[in-house]
């Protein structure tokens, strides 16, 4: 078990991780690719605004294709398996690797928002799949810390792509096309090892009707003495769902069993992505400035917000023990505390020498807050809510409106903290706290729990008395 949550990550959110971690280091460097390629193409001096502009698609493209991964990501689970869908997702991955590999020496910065793009494509179809198939084949009691991988490798792949961006290694002027097609060896990796392990056991009963080799799978993921209860309880999930084919996102729209799951979703995925992480991670620049840190090494201590996130999803595993909804809660609740004395210190950061190193200890408290709950647990509650055939369809919404907030966060924020400056961690508070109310009048503890169990909790809620 996890011999393959190591192989369905590696391609899978540490894909985006990485992706989402490398573009920041050579900034500078593909401002003068552009103004040199535009020089030599045109004769004349690109203009600023313009620079601007091609800058912005080249790091926004990303979303774009992301969205359009979590587009295809659930039909692709269904068509070609939720393995086989990550196999043909690292061709897309190892294709855009080549394009922004060969975008400097060709000249053609064309090739890099192509390359851009099919990155996002790769990223959103992982980000869609990868829980899925860990879901899906994870026991019933193991369930939440093998999903944890999920959150694992998205921090880990953050990481590593911020150790890689150092200038001493890939991200000095002479290296970042290496940079930004070394996406293309967890790719690879992925193409070497993911095919020892089996296909989902859930796909292949419910969705092929391969019950031979279900029970052939399930012996390689839980052991051959300990296959049968988890066989029966997929038997169980198949009989009830009696044939039903997988099901379309705009079908769950219009479904009332799956009202307040699909609600439940929707807000927690745009949760994650309005939560304020992206504001520390703009902030954490400025208060280690402010901490007196020296601008050159600043590079080196955002190393440790990196850290903080991989270290909290890691201990996660662990901490599994409590429950989905008290981690998720918990979180959510810190996340509100940090801002709101984040806002404190900001605001008094010039009058007593030791606030700056306050507003320090916030960063870190707010990251390690976000991996705690929303980072980590906000994709295994999706996995979770759903059966078999609503499962895909669900992911796909998530995906869909998790790329959206994304990108919308990504054109509003810049005009947010304008606008507001410290108080902005006033917005971010109220939507936390706001998600820890919704999550703890909503939604049922998941832990140990059947698909169908979990099904009946949220009846409750979606057919009143007469569920």
């Amino acid at each position: 078990l996890f011999l393959a949550v190591c192989a369905v990550g590696i391609g899978g959110t540490f894909q985006y991780g990485y992706n989402v971690s490398i573009i920041n280091a050579p900034t500078q460097h593909i401002h003068k690719f552009l103004n040199e390629t535009w020089s030599s193409r045109y004769h004349k001096e690109l203009n600023p605004d313009l620079l601007t502009f091609l800058w912005s698609v080249i790091a926004s493209i990303f979303s774009l294709g992301g969205l359009c991964g979590a587009l295809i990501g659930g039909s692709m689970a269904i068509r070609l398996g939720r393995k086989g869908a990550l196999l043909m997702n690292n061709i897309i991955a190892i294709l855009a690797s080549i394009l922004m590999g060969i975008s400097f020496p060709t000249g053609l910065f064309e090739l890099l928002i192509a390359g851009r793009f099919l990155i996002g494509i790769n990223s959103g179809v992982g980000l869609c799949v990868q829980p899925l198939y860990i879901g899906e084949f994870a026991p019933k009691h193991l369930r939440g810390g093998l999903a944890m991988g999920t959150s694992i490798f998205l921090t880990g792949g953050i990481l590593t792509g911020q150790i890689i961006g150092l200038r001493e290694l890939l991200g000095g002027e002479k290296h970042w096309p290496l940079l930004l097609s070394s996406s293309c060896i967890p790719a690879l990796a992925q193409l070497l090892f993911l095919p020892w392990f089996p296909e989902s056991p859930r796909y292949l009963l419910i969705d092929r009707g391969d019950e031979l080799s279900c029970a052939k799978a399930l012996k390689r993921f839980h052991g051959s003495s300990e296959y049968r209860r988890e066989m029966e309880d997929i038997q169980r999930e198949c009989f009830a769902l009696d044939g039903e084919k997988a099901r379309k996102p705009w079908q769950l729209f219009t479904d009332p069993a799956v009202r307040w799951q699909l609600i439940t979703v929707i807000v927690m995925t745009m949760g994650q992505q309005l939560s304020g992480i992206n504001a520390i991670y703009f902030y954490a620049v400025y208060v280690f400035e402010q901490a007196g840190i020296v601008a050159e090494k600043i590079p080196y201590v955002t190393l440790g917000t990196g850290v903080c996130e991989c270290l909290t999803a890691l201990s996660c595993v662990r901490s599994n023990h409590v429950g989905r909804r008290c981690l998720i809660i918990g979180g959510y609740l810190l996340m509100t505390l940090w801002c709101t004395v984040l806002t404190f210190s900001l605001t008094y950061q010039e009058l007593y020498s030791w606030v700056p190193y306050m507003s320090m200890m916030c960063v870190f408290a707010f990251i390690l807050s976000f991996g705690l709950g929303p980072g980590g647990i906000t994709n295994t509650l999706t996995a979770e809510l759903f059966v078999q055939s609503s499962r895909p369809a669900a992911y796909m919404i998530a995906g869909t409106v998790s790329w959206i907030s994304f990108f919308t966060v990504g054109m509003l924020f810049p005009f947010i903290v304008n606008g507001l400056k410290q108080y902005c961690f006033v917005v971010f508070l109220l939507e936390c706290f706001f998600v820890a109310a919704f999550i703890f009048l909503i939604i049922p503890e998941t832990k140990n729990k059947s698909f169908l169990e979990i099904k009946k909790e949220f009846n409750k809620l979606n057919f009143g008395r007469n569920a």
